[in-house]
């Protein structure tokens, strides 16, 4: 239920985006979903990619620091309190939302979005008490390439 998540963390400067961006590019290696945060002279990309082993060994190869995380897919609602309801849910359990970001993929009338919770063992247990869907990865990826 689990997805790994790569960090890397960059200057923030022009083109240092591209440098990871193009090695995945190069290495044939797709991006599923990511994110990008930016601090005053830094910024964390977040990625999830299939085979994030073989991408952290490349980016490591090159001298980028990644961080890999563990991140939950969760299918939310898309209408007006999809995702309040789903944050009541957690919220009531006491689990703490360090960040989100979403897919650009949505199935039915859900969307997807990626959370990083302090506690992600907890998280999938309340959320399937709620019959709340954690989407694990080999359903992620079915997914993407339908």
């Amino acid at each position: 239920m689990k997805l790994q998540q790569l960090s890397l963390f960059l200057e923030n400067k022009p083109g240092a985006l591209s440098t990871p961006v193009k090695l995945l590019a190069e290495a044939k290696i797709n991006l599923l979903a990511l994110t990008m945060a930016e601090a005053q002279h830094y910024g964390i990309l977040r990625l999830v990619v299939r085979d994030w082993k073989r991408a952290k060994s490349l980016l490591e190869k090159r001298g980028l620091a990644v961080k890999v995380t563990d991140v939950l897919a969760i299918e939310v609602a898309d209408r007006p309190g999809g995702l309040a309801e789903i944050l009541t849910v957690l919220e009531g359990a006491g689990i703490n939302l360090e960040y989100m970001y979403a897919f650009t993929l949505k199935r039915d009338s859900r969307g997807l979005l990626l959370f990083r919770f302090d506690d992600p063992d907890k998280a999938i247990g309340v959320l399937q008490m709620k019959n709340i869907n954690v989407v694990g990865s080999a359903e992620l990826f079915q997914l993407l390439e339908s």
